[in-house]
């Protein structure tokens, strides 16, 4: 069967590939397993549901970034950025803003980051037409229903999807696009921080069972009951029977017990409190939020933070986690998506509105240098017009006439003023000549 889908995707395989300068796999490497295999890829989706603080952060890095809207530019020959010009028609920025009759981008980039931040990697299945290169349709799929075909010469071959009822479909390397965080142990998949923190999620989710069964299966007063004789069947059935009925669940904890047979009780309660769950759950908590490099303002806790902080986090949150996922999908849209259109993706580049919240107190001081910087040059008798587009104001209707000095500094000395307040420094008084 491994032949036949190896066979399948080399013979569909139709352009040239060149050869890697070191082989990444064995001779014998199957693509059923991948290097290291992903057998623990669904558990770690699973982890999501399991444990709230890493839903939490799964959650707010996903929405995050699914909120950020995206742009088509054509690049300019100067290269620099704010000479693009914006480019509003085009099928890649359609197929971008609707991947599939079934998602718009907003969805489909926010489960693409939960498989990112849960497993380490997301893959993209592209659907054309037959007879069509051009990408009709792009669908994020469950990592670990993906397999790599590695190959010692070429690195990657193809993949292979195994669907829910186990039926597995080549696909072509121009029809998966894959997004990773790198893995140092294997070049063909994801390095998921979930992997990192596992006995912390089996602690925190067997604590949070263990305090739940305490209150729903907890038979108070809890113990042992010596009884001195033989019990009859009859007998012994009665008194377990008895004592679940009164004194088994939340509604009968801690009622008097009343034993026959003179028989005896013994003590064996473990409390609450010797098990320190809340102090344990607490510690299982900050190990996730570490693995993931988020602090606790960021899913929720908001203790100790006043409105500058607050903006000061919301900047901090974009920088730190939002960005760095924004950067990965522009990548593959650049490198990986905008190729496959041919001659109609050159000179495009797709690029994300930057999340990052403008900080007031910067714009204002910039705001003020710059105001100071063109009334100096005005006064030294420039072109307001100019003055303002080099400074970096917009231009503003001018109706006035230039104040006049007693004494006007020279064109050069005024320049050198407007610069030196811009930056920030203060210039020091010169001599008359």
């Amino acid at each position: 069967m491994a032949r036949t889908l190896l066979g399948a995707i080399l013979n569909r395989t139709a352009t040239a590939t060149t050869n890697t300068p070191v082989p990444f796999t064995s001779r014998a490497q199957s693509y059923a397993g991948g290097l290291f295999g992903n057998r623990t890829a669904e558990g770690q989706m699973r982890a999501m549901s399991s444990v709230g603080t890493l839903f939490a952060i799964v959650d707010r890095t996903s929405n995050a970034t699914a909120l950020v809207d995206w742009k088509l530019w054509r690049k300019a020959k100067s290269g620099r950025v704010e000479d693009r010009v914006e480019v509003t028609s085009h099928a890649a920025l359609e197929l971008w803003n609707r991947p599939n009759k079934f998602m718009p981008r907003q969805e489909f980039v926010e489960s693409s980051t939960q498989h990112y931040d849960l497993t380490g990697e997301t893959e993209w299945v592209i659907a054309r037409a037959p007879g069509v290169k051009i990408p009709l349709e792009m669908w994020p799929v469950r990592p670990d229903r993906m397999t790599p075909v590695p190959d010692r010469e070429t690195f990657l071959k193809g993949w292979v999807y195994t669907s829910p009822d186990g039926e597995q479909v080549p696909l072509e390397l121009d029809e998966v696009i894959q997004l990773r965080r790198p893995n140092p142990l294997d070049p063909y998949r994801g390095l998921s921080p979930v992997l990192s923190i596992l006995p912390d999620l089996d602690t925190s989710r067997y604590a949070a069972e263990w305090s739940r069964a305490f209150f729903l299966n907890s038979a108070q007063p809890g113990g042992i009951i010596e009884v001195p004789v033989h019990l009859q069947d009859h007998e012994f059935d009665e008194m377990r029977d008895r004592w679940a009925e009164q004194h088994k669940g939340v509604g009968n904890a801690h009622k008097v017990a009343i034993v026959e047979y003179g028989a005896k009780w013994a003590d064996r309660t473990i409390s609450q409190r010797d098990m320190q769950f809340v102090e344990l759950r607490g510690a299982t908590s900050t190990a996730i939020r570490e693995a993931y490099g988020i602090p606790k303002f960021a899913i929720g806790d908001l203790d100790d933070v006043n409105r500058a902080t607050a903006e000061a986090a919301k900047a901090w949150f974009a920088e730190q986690l939002t960005i760095p996922r924004l950067e990965r999908i522009k990548g593959a849209l650049n490198n990986e998506l905008l190729p496959m259109y041919g001659p109609m993706g050159d000179g495009l580049e797709f690029d994300y509105c930057d999340p990052v919240p403008p900080d007031t107190t910067v714009e204002a001081e910039q705001l003020t240098a710059r105001s100071n910087a063109a009334a100096a040059l005005v006064n030294a008798g420039y072109d307001p017009k100019g003055t303002l587009s080099a400074v970096g104001l917009p231009d503003i209707p001018f109706s006035g006439t230039p104040a006049t000095r007693a004494i006007a500094p020279a064109p050069q000395a005024a320049w050198d003023d407007a610069v030196a307040g811009l930056l920030g420094k203060q210039k020091k008084t010169r001599d008359d000549e």
